[in-house]
């Protein structure tokens, strides 16, 4: 084997090793966030309207890091080859029904919905904390009333995320989520 051969497999096992590890990163986070999301959600059962078929989060323009993106193509190769988007308006990963074909590969955004948020942003200088709920869950206690901790942190997650893409070649590209059909993403 030639000098160029050897850099070459040594480069592809390289690539698919990091490949690998971002995978199982994918899946640990992924992991942690269900857990999390899980907890809050039998915390905060009795307002949650979100069930099975409701769709009201679900919509067009949500961008995810490619590290994500990259997980969707791998186990979703021939939808994203043959299948059609759902309509402009919702998420393109939706059937015909208003059922998530990538479910149990749905992105952070996607398994976070519906639960209380709470952030913390800068405004004139100083950290304000803001928190959101989906109007379907406002029924119960205000949210501005709940612990720190019955409310999903955005932030951490998003950080991890980050960190995974910044491990990647691509920096930290965005892929929006109907551009994963037919070859349209950024490779």
């Amino acid at each position: 084997m030639t000098l160029r051969a050897k850099i070459t497999a040594c480069s592809r096992g390289a690539a698919y090793l990091s490949e690998v590890a971002s995978s199982d990163s994918i899946e640990l986070l992924h992991a942690d966030i269900a857990r999390e999301a899980r907890r809050l959600h039998v915390l905060h059962a009795a307002r949650l309207e979100c069930q099975e078929g409701c769709k009201s989060c679900c919509v067009d323009d949500l961008t995810v890091f490619d590290v994500e993106a990259e997980r969707i193509r791998a186990r979703h190769a021939q939808l994203l080859a043959t299948g059609v988007p759902h309509p402009e308006g919702a998420c393109a990963f939706l059937d015909e029904l208003g059922a998530c074909r990538v479910y149990a590969d749905r992105p952070y955004v996607c398994r976070t919905q519906g639960l209380p948020l709470r952030w913390v942003e800068e405004r004139d200088g100083a950290a304000v904390e803001l928190r959101d709920i989906c109007p379907l869950n406002e029924d119960g206690p205000p949210i501005e009333e709940l612990s720190a901790d019955a409310c999903w942190g955005i932030g951490p997650v998003e950080e991890r995320l980050a960190n995974l893409q910044r491990g990647t070649a691509k920096g930290a590209q965005r892929t929006p989520l109907r551009d994963l059909f037919h070859g349209r993403a950024r490779r």
